[in-house]
């Protein structure tokens, strides 16, 4: 197997399995899974048994996925909502019902200075992660994107083929 075909197929599947995550996840993911298939086809070619190149590939691809996926994804997390519509916040997480989240976490949610005059403060909130499991996303000030001054909270949406999870966005 070439090195461009492992490449190729590392790109379409770590692209497809980053569906309903932020774009730093989406971009840590690929961006990790073709740098860690890169990296596992030089050391399978240069472990001296030959052909070792394409599993190295596909190993080094996983890994680097892995590691690239979450730390885009703790990116996103630490930048806060960055959709700035409907369209681009919802998700391709379709559900029959939208699976209910679990209570808040008992404890007060500490409202520190605001960093910048035109920050709002956006309450914690549970983020669908697929598969019926939400993470908790602390309460956080943030900066809405430029003539966007609403914040959408995340919330599940009527779909023609059930209910889609929306992300948070801001609006005009």
């Amino acid at each position: 197997m070439k090195l461009q075909t492992v490449l190729l197929a590392a790109t379409i599947t770590f692209t497809a399995g980053c569906a309903g995550t932020g774009p730093n996840t989406q971009q840590g993911a690929v961006t990790g899974g073709l740098l860690g298939a890169i990296a596992g086809a030089v050391i399978g070619n240069n472990s001296g048994g030959g052909g070792h190149g394409a599993g190295g590939a596909v190993l080094g691809a996983v890994a680097g996925a892995a590691a690239g996926g979450a730390l885009g994804n703790a990116e996103d997390h630490r930048q806060g909502t960055i959709y700035t519509s409907e369209g681009a916040a919802t998700t391709r997480y379709i559900e029959r019902e939208p699976p209910p989240p679990p209570p808040p976490p008992q404890r007060v949610e500490i409202i520190r200075e605001r960093p910048a005059h035109d920050a709002e403060w956006i309450d914690g909130y549970w983020i669908y992660e697929g598969r019926g499991r939400y993470s908790w996303v602390e309460g956080h000030w943030e900066a809405p994107p430029r003539d966007h001054r609403h914040y959408v909270r995340p919330h599940w949406a009527r779909h023609h083929d059930g209910y889609v999870y929306v992300r948070g966005y801001w609006r005009n």
